[in-house]
């Protein structure tokens, strides 16, 4: 009994309903009927999800309490509980790890103990059962209030990584489009064509190249403000030609290409000769200072067993036949 009553002093509070630890009396009694327990530092008392059946309470030395997640942790001295609800519940999964951190003397109360201690002095236990019971209350409160702040300052996480996947994307966007004709530019569309070969949905496909007929001469005469304005036109004519599952692209200067669906000749024809009549037509209605020019068209289907890099070759190839033949006409290439 002389080991069990050292180690009292600078204790917390017993008055205190959320404190661990005992009362003077409650610690008298309990040391009458329980059983003791010498035990050294850095051995385990129980496992987080351990089933127990008894409470301990510190006669000297110190527990440990992990409750892991990132949850406080708790040091328990002398004269302070843990473990009660194993021995009021019986075969209560332990919330804690519990590990001794200062060799010590615990006492270790059971059903037979807490049946003899109910024996002994029943209003003494019943107070020591109202406090436990609040001490238990308050640590559920504090756990979920934990949570709460925990939970929220995770949603304020989440709405951060949303607003900057957001950024990212709408960044990610602006790097794929031309910023004068908002068309896509060179590198958004070799990620299209990138995507659609993982896919393998190029078959079918035919490819269009476009180029502005005389364009140098546009800017040398009327400057680049008017240059742009042609450009901005022929993106226009482009957007409009082209249907949902079509994609425009200004490739860089005057030089623009269509990816449409489709690959019967006489649909494709119709679509060059509307793309050239329309520049003809815009030419003609603004010409000082030019809001269009003629337009080079150089066209070709994409067939089976072939690579990418060889259709725009045919589509090219047939591009420059046209400015050679003087612009203002459509050559396939097939």
């Amino acid at each position: 009994m002389a080991a069990i009553a050292q180690d009292v002093a600078g204790t917390r509070d017993p008055g205190d309903p959320h404190s661990p630890a005992l009362t003077d009396a409650e610690y008298a009694l309990f040391a009458q009927v329980a059983r003791t327990r010498r035990v050294e530092a850095g051995q385990y008392l129980f496992r987080r999800g351990d089933l127990g059946t008894a409470m301990f309470v510190i006669a000297s030395g110190a527990v440990d309490l992990d409750f892991g997640d990132d949850l406080v942790g708790k040091r328990l001295a002398a004269r302070e509980f843990l473990g009660e609800l194993g021995l009021l519940i019986g075969d209560h999964a332990r919330s804690a790890d519990a590990t001794v951190a200062e060799s010590g003397v615990l006492l270790e109360l059971g059903r037979v103990e807490f049946d003899a201690l109910a024996a002994r002095d029943p209003q003494l236990l019943t107070q020591f059962l109202r406090r436990a019971i609040m001490r238990v209350v308050f640590n559920e409160q504090a756990l979920i209030a934990r949570l709460r702040r925990r939970n929220q300052e995770l949603q304020s996480t989440l709405d951060t990584l949303r607003a900057t996947a957001h950024r990212l994307n709408q960044t990610e966007a602006l790097t794929r489009t031309d910023e004068l004709t908002g068309l896509a530019n060179r590198r958004g569309f070799g990620t299209h064509i990138e995507q659609r070969r993982r896919n393998s949905t190029l078959a079918g496909l035919s490819l269009i190249l476009i180029d502005c007929d005389r364009f140098k001469h546009v800017n040398d005469t009327h400057g680049h403000l008017a240059g742009d304005r042609v450009l901005q036109s022929v993106a226009n004519l482009l957007r409009a030609v082209a249907g949902p599952e079509d994609i425009a692209c200004r490739l860089g200067g005057d030089e623009f290409c269509l990816l449409v669906h489709g690959d019967r000749r006489e649909d494709l024809e119709r679509m060059a000769d509307y793309i050239l009549a329309s520049a003809r037509a815009l030419m003609r209605m603004h010409s000082n200072p030019p809001q269009m020019t003629t337009l080079s068209l150089g066209a070709c289907s994409l067939g089976p067993g072939q690579n990418w890099e060889h259709w725009y070759t045919q589509a090219d190839t047939a591009l420059y036949r046209a400015k050679r033949l003087g612009g203002d006409r459509v050559e396939w290439q097939d």
